[in-house]
């Protein structure tokens, strides 16, 4: 996966359609990431920059609950292949 604006939008766009919501705050994350599960609130290190923003939500997506079929096809396809990433590296 490139390191983009692009593809850092396609990887919030998953979360996002499975209801959560992804912000950037200031905070001592010391994985670089923080999620709320009664909210639904994804909250990631507000000074990583683009690399680290993608390998965070990289890291986190495989752990969180994706509604897979509310995910459009775009979506779901990246999903799989994040989720297999992970399974590869694991």
């Amino acid at each position: 996966m490139k390191y983009t604006q692009s593809s850092l939008d396609k990887l919030e766009d998953i979360l996002g359609e499975s209801g959560y919501v992804v912000r950037y705050e200031r905070g001592t994350f010391q994985s670089g990431w923080c999620l709320l599960e009664a909210r639904k609130v994804v909250v990631l290190n507000k000074f990583l920059n683009i690399e680290g923003r993608i390998n965070t939500l990289m890291e986190l997506i495989p752990q969180v609950p994706i509604e897979f079929d509310k995910l459009t096809h775009e979506s779901q396809n990246l999903y799989e292949e994040v989720v297999k990433k992970s399974v590869t590296e694991a």
